[in-house]
């Protein structure tokens, strides 16, 4: 399979080259991808296949850059995540709603996402897909007439990769940097419910294991360092590839209370012109959140309001009151936390259960900060770094 180019377009000579007695787990059916689609689509499917096999739910992801912008299992959705795409959320079938469940965790950084879900597509998720912007989709297989909806999109340039289930990857893996290979074991060790058994703080209830687990196989596919803020069976907000793992924390918490914000009365009110379209709706109302808008770009989220005239910020008061709603929100990270700062910003964003590895040099600091904060602690032993 040749590349349309490598990282950069000025890499021009890109191509898969299968390794020898193996089968390439992805097949082309549409469009020529990049090096990183690629890379996003092989780090989005088994992320979804394994989401998929421990909870026996549809699941999706929403790529970008070779990390989730966000990931969910099937489940209910409501009429923020619903309303943006025309959607009736009583009426979303299992996929779909796997889907939107997981480019709401970050729809501002969706945009153009590599999409990818552990079932066969049908004909809603393809219409769904046709009026947003994403430059392609795996899946393990296409319903009939999905094809023909999906082959559409992007002046028929958009990605189409049907994914092998049954395809086993070798024991090793190996990668040439700069003139050396690096050849190391794959990871195979088991997502299972045994992780969660080292309590370490508090009780651990079923629905805070469930979202503990699957925050292990989001992270699993998730540049390092690496957090994920997960609530219901989605990610609310996922932190990647920071130097500081407080960093990953916050940043991440950032976009957990961006996606609650979102669902503020006021926020739901703004009233937009018709002739708007659904990104620059959605992009205006988390840049109304954030709230330091420059000069040009008040005067244009102004001309984009029916009434012309840009609100009053939420102020911290009623952020504050509306964040402290914000509840049952479990918290996983990749490496072990170093440091109760972990803990501290990880409860201003609703975190009720947190999983790490454990073993740090201050272990017994954050331990005694989950008991202050009244957050259940469990340690899973398990590292869980991807690059």
């Amino acid at each position: 399979m040749d590349l349309r180019y490598g990282i950069n377009p000025q890499n021009t000579r890109a191509r898969i080259e299968p390794l020898p007695g193996t089968d390439l787990p992805l097949r082309l059916l549409n469009g020529q991808p990049s090096y990183v689609n690629l890379l996003d689509a092989l780090n989005a499917w088994q992320l979804v296949s394994e989401a998929a096999a421990l909870f026996g739910r549809p699941a999706a992801a929403s790529f970008k850059h070779v990390s989730p912008a966000g990931a969910a299992l099937a489940g209910p959705v409501d009429r923020a995540t619903a309303e943006p795409y025309g959607l009736d959320p009583a009426a979303v079938g299992p996929l779909t709603s796997a889907y939107l469940r997981a480019r709401d965790a970050d729809p501002k950084s969706s945009y153009g996402d590599l999409v990818a879900v552990s079932h066969e597509v049908d004909l809603e998720l393809a219409d769904l897909l046709a009026r947003v912007v994403s430059d392609g989709i795996v899946a393990p297989g296409y319903a009939p007439g999905v094809l023909d909806v999906l082959t559409r999109k992007k002046n028929g340039r958009y990605l189409v990769l049907e994914a092998r289930p049954g395809c086993t990857p070798p024991a090793v893996e190996t990668r040439e940097v700069h003139g050396m290979r690096l050849v190391q074991d794959v990871d195979t060790a088991p997502l299972t419910a045994a992780l969660l058994a080292d309590v370490r703080v508090g009780a651990l209830t079923p629905a805070a294991a469930d979202d503990l687990l699957l925050g292990l196989a989001v992270l699993r596919r998730t540049q390092s360092n690496s957090v994920c803020y997960l609530r219901d069976g989605a990610a609310l907000g996922i932190g990647a590839g920071q130097q500081s793992r407080v960093d990953c924390t916050r940043l991440a918490g950032a976009k957990t209370d961006t996606w609650w914000l979102r669902r503020h009365p006021a926020v739901r009110a703004l009233d937009f012109r018709p002739e708007v379209r659904r990104q620059d709706r959605i992009n205006w109302r988390i840049r109304y959140l954030e709230g330091d808008l420059t000069p040009d770009e008040r005067t244009r989220f102004a001309a984009a309001l029916c009434d012309g005239d840009v609100p009053d910020d939420l102020g911290p008061d009623e952020r504050a009151r509306w964040a402290a709603e914000l509840d049952g929100v479990a918290f996983v990270s990749d490496g072990c936390l170093p440091f109760r700062d972990n803990v501290d910003h990880a409860r201003r964003h609703g975190v009720t259960a947190i999983a790490e590895p454990g073993g740090s040099l201050r272990s017994a600091e954050v331990e005694a900060a989950c008991a202050e904060h009244g957050i259940t602690l469990v340690h899973t032993g398990l590292r869980l770094f991807h690059h």
